[in-house]
């Protein structure tokens, strides 16, 4: 492990890939001070090319580009994770090389999905085992069957626990039972969720965080239900989760990047368009976001 990284713990915004509404292409200076304005919420660090971040939509030049934009916003030893999954091994690894150059302290890797259909226990272990033992810096296993339709067990985390280069996991399930199965499976790792309606109860199970999309937009509700939990007050942090979770179902979960997007917006952040096959959303979905992002 790089003498820059310590596990991740806390709250990390998977943060959005700005397009500029005239060429399409990635947006520099608003990707910046989306940055600085999540950091300055408390967040512990940002993820860059997740999910939220449209990825599979985004050429290697541009993701390497987001990685060395994000590494001049961060300080103060704040983590930069960068989204580096891709379809082969050789890829993967030739991503994670890419930005951990550009800045990166950790990658998150997802399994290959396109066959996932033949895809084994064997083959996935190789898979993550391969790229760890390539990467320059320490490799975050990325459970994400939404998108990917292949479910990590937690047997393949065994697996791999005793590689000194994979220090955790981001479970994007949905489901409390498998956030709990993994802690179980792998008690020295970093577990952190990917939804934030999981956040309080994935630090009941003493997961370190999250890597949730609330958190792009309303980043010091998350900070502070992380505090309020450590502080012991369960009152106060249960109340917080009350508050998020309807923002995680409803724009997160239902509406994906465009719905993120549309939040950001209504927040005075720079969402913008999706990438192209995505779709913006309506503008009665649009309407609903506002409305929930302002507690009505």
């Amino acid at each position: 492990m790089t003498d820059r990284t310590q596990a991740p713990a806390g709250i990390f915004p998977p943060v959005t890939t700005p397009f500029d509404t005239r060429t399409g292409d990635v947006a520099p200076g608003q990707f910046r001070q989306n940055i600085a304005r999540v950091l300055a919420q408390g967040v512990a660090g940002v993820v860059v090319s997740g999910s939220t971040g449209e990825a599979p939509l985004l050429d290697s030049d541009e993701q390497q580009t987001l990685v060395e934009l994000a590494r001049e916003e961060l300080r103060d030893g704040k983590l930069l994770i960068a989204g580096t999954g891709a379809e082969s091994t050789r890829q993967t690894i030739a991503l994670s090389k890419a930005a951990a150059a550009a800045g990166a302290d950790v990658v998150l890797v997802r399994p290959p999905s396109y066959f996932s259909a033949g895809a084994t226990l064997e083959t996935l272990a190789a898979h993550f085992r391969a790229v760890a033992d390539a990467s320059p810096v320490p490799v975050l296993v990325y459970n994400i069957p939404k998108y990917t339709h292949l479910a990590l067990a937690p047997v393949l985390l065994e697996q791999l626990a005793n590689h000194e280069r994979i220090i955790g996991v981001k479970d994007s399930s949905g489901d409390p039972k498998s956030v709990a199965a993994y802690r179980e499976a792998v008690p020295r790792w970093a577990v952190l969720v990917g939804g934030a309606s999981l956040l309080l109860t994935a630090l009941e199970l003493r997961c370190q965080g999250g890597i949730v999309g609330v958190a792009c937009f309303a980043p010091g509700l998350c900070v502070q239900l992380v505090r309020e939990f450590e502080r012991g007050d369960r009152a106060a942090s249960g109340a917080l989760q009350d508050r998020i979770t309807p923002l995680d179902k409803e724009i997160v979960g239902k509406l994906g990047p465009a719905g993120v997007k549309a939040a950001m917006d209504a927040v005075g952040l720079y969402g913008g368009p999706v990438r192209a096959p995505l779709a913006p959303i309506s503008p009665a979905d649009r309407e609903r976001v506002s409305a929930l992002v302002r507690g009505d």
